[in-house]
Formats: C-alpha cells, sequence, structure tokens
C-alpha cells in the first residue's frame, strides 16, 4: 500500500491541475510540483501542530528538488480564519521579498488553506499557490475547486476569492495524526456527495463505515478519490458557482448559521454541516421531495460517524437572519439546496422558509 498512488485531473481548460491521491507520498511532493512547472521560490504556510508532524519532510522533499523554501507558521482553527491572520502571511511574504514568480504551498487543513489561497490570489495580484491538505474536511472539500476566503464577524467566509491552486497533494496518511472529532467532520462532506449526486457511494459508505472509522488505507483512497473526482466534475460545470456548484452547498446555509451564531470553533465546519444537512432534509421531505425513511438515513449514516444531527436551541429569529447573509441569498431571496430522495438534490427558493424552519426545529428532528 506504501506510496500507492491515484491521479485526476481537475479540467479547467489552460488552469486545469492534478491531484494526487495517495497513502505515504507526501515525498513525491518535490516531483509534483516539477510536474507543474511550479515556481522555484516557495512558502509552506502550516501551523504549529502541522509543521511539527509534517514540516520537515516537506521541506525535504521541496529542497531536495530544487526548490528555495521558508516556512511561515499561523494559528490554525476557525477562529483565527480572519483579517489578522491573512495580515501576518501578506507582512511575511513582503519582508522575504517575494515576488510575482514566486508560490506559497498551504499545508495543513481548510482553514490554512482558504487563507493561503486568498493571501495567493491577492498578494501582487495573483501568484501561485498548491494546497497539501492535511485534514479529509480540506482532502475531500476545501483543497480542491478554487474557493478561497476569510471569516467576518458577520458571516463565514464573506471575503474572498475563486483562485484555483496549480496541484493537489493528498496524503491519506496525514489522517493518522487527525483528532477522532476533525476526522468525523470530514466525514460529513463526503456523506453529502452521496446525498446530492451519488446513491451508489452513498450505499457503499455504509458498507465500508468500519474500514473508515479504522483509517484502512484502501478504503481512504477509494472514498477520497471518489469524493474528489465528484466534486472535480461539478468545478468544471461551473466553477464560479453561478449555479450548478451551489448543490455542494447542500446543509452549509444552515450549518453556517449554526457556527456564527455559536461562535467560530465551537462547532467544527463538518459538525455544522451535518447538522445542516439533516434540516435540509426534513425540509425536503416536508415539501415532499424525500421521504421519511430517506432523512432517517441520512441521519443514521451521519450519526454512524459520530456527528451531531440536532440543532443548537438558538432562536428561529436568529437563524433566519444569520441564513440571510448567506452568500446564496440573490436580491434578497434566500435559495436552499434540497435533496430529492438520495443521489438527487436541485436548488430552489423555500417559500415561507421561517415557517417551514419554525415546524422542523420545534417538531424536534432528534426523535430520529
Amino acid at each position: 500500500m506504501a506510496n500507492r498512488l491515484e491521479r485526476l485531473t481537475v479540467g479547467l481548460g489552460d488552469r486545469a491541475y492534478p491531484i494526487w491521491i495517495g497513502h505515504g507520498v507526501l515525498d513525491r511532493l518535490g516531483e509534483a510540483l516539477q510536474a507543474v512547472d511550479f515556481p522555484r521560490q516557495v512558502a509552506i504556510v502550516t501551523s504549529p501542530t502541522i509543521a511539527g508532524y509534517y514540516g520537515e519532510i516537506v521541506l525535504q522533499t521541496l529542497v531536495d528538488a530544487g526548490f528555495s523554501v521558508s516556512t511561515i507558521v499561523i494559528p490554525d482553527g476557525e477562529e483565527h480564519k480572519n483579517f489578522v491572520t491573512l495580515q501576518k502571511i501578506l507582512d511575511a511574504l513582503i519582508n522575504q521579498g517575494f515576488d510575482r514568480s514566486s508560490g506559497l504551498l498551504a499545508l495543513g487543513g481548510g482553514v490554512i488553506g482558504d487563507m493561503v489561497g486568498f493571501a495567493a490570489a491577492i498578494y501582487l495580484r495573483g501568484i501561485a499557490f498548491a494546497q497539501v491538505p492535511t485534514t479529509l474536511l480540506a482532502q475531500v472539500d476545501s483543497s480542491v475547486g478554487g474557493k478561497t476566503a476569510v471569516n467576518h464577524p458577520l458571516g463565514k467566509n464573506l471575503i474572498g476569492a475563486f483562485y484555483q491552486p496549480r496541484h493537489v497533494h493528498i496524503d491519506v496518511a496525514t489522517l493518522a495524526t487527525l483528532p477522532t472529532r476533525e476526522f468525523a467532520a470530514g466525514m460529513a462532506e463526503v456523506i453529502k456527495y452521496g446525498v446530492i449526486c451519488d446513491q451508489e457511494f452513498f450505499l457503499d459508505l455504509a458498507e465500508q463505515r468500519e474500514g473508515l472509522r479504522q483509517q484502512d488505507p484502501e478504503s481512504l483512497i477509494r472514498t477520497v478519490k471518489r469524493s474528489c473526482q465528484i466534486k472535480a466534475n461539478v468545478v468544471e460545470i461551473d466553477e464560479k458557482e453561478s449555479s450548478f456548484r451551489a448543490i455542494l452547498n447542500f446543509g452549509h446555509t444552515f450549518g453556517h448559521a449554526v457556527e456564527s451564531l455559536a461562535g467560530y470553533g465551537t462547532y467544527r465546519h463538518g459538525e455544522a454541516v451535518a447538522i445542516g444537512m439533516v434540516v435540509a432534509a426534513e425540509l425536503s421531505r416536508r415539501l415532499e421531495l424525500c421521504s421519511l425513511q430517506d432523512v432517517a438515513d441520512i441521519r443514521e449514516l451521519l450519526v454512524s460517524f459520530d456527528l451531531p444531527v440536532d440543532p443548537p436551541a438558538y432562536a428561529i429569529a436568529d437563524y433566519i437572519e444569520a441564513m440571510q447573509r448567506d452568500k446564496k441569498v440573490k436580491e434578497g431571496v434566500l435559495r436552499l439546496v434540497l435533496n430529492r430522495g438520495i443521489g438527487d438534490c436541485l436548488f430552489q427558493e423555500v417559500p415561507q422558509l421561517d415557517l417551514l424552519l419554525t415546524e422542523t426545529l420545534k417538531a424536534g428532528i432528534s426523535r430520529g
């Protein structure tokens, strides 16, 4: 299994880029960056924890491949995904004399990836960057597709840009150092893919549950690859979320509201999305788009991976206000991604959302 490698391509014309997925392949990062003609001056941006685990091997493989490398260490965690941390990255780049022929490497989870991508998008009006995601959430979701951002106190990811990486390098062996709670959070996004567009994948996840929980390399590579392929397919159709790509936000509108109301960092992103998926599924059921059994199946799979599914008890008005700040609001109208059974979905305005949401939350979707 060591050094097993799978490859995908995100097909975006002259901005297409490869995704390498394997077990024990961090030491091939230098080779991968050479293959995409990545700039020779590179700054690795990472967190103290990830630097302790993987900083040395990543630095060494780049040096061995002829890159000039420096490291920028920033705090990780959703509460640090802000302008203060972004400023630290930009200050370091300016102080170290990085120019347009330089590149950034995001080594860490989704927060690191999002901030490094945004820094790359705006530094000198755009420099190259690559993603080396070390969390399951980042491997199956945020590292692919070019969404970059920082949070604002009034909402998640409100300031950002679509900016594609040159390369995504996924080593599932890094998940061995991931806390159990973080692994579960990543599974929420994996399950989402099955709900919105691949019923067979959804059913396969239930069958592979023990293998995934035990981090069997074969199960991880297969699951991460399928997740990345689904996301790549969607991004190729609608890179900048003008329409179709919005389906990837299933569970996110309510999930982002949970994160915002609870204070960033209280809930992991995937945990909030899991709650949001159950709420969205229940709304779909009330609109006769899916069955009670579908809702139960979604809920059961999420729970089987130790994910929360019950919304915290905030006022309905606060939820509605937070959801209205969501990026899917257009001309004051909020549209939601709703599942149509399992394996299909649609994106539509929900009539009388406040009433439906009130009924959903008061009915206690925790009944199971």
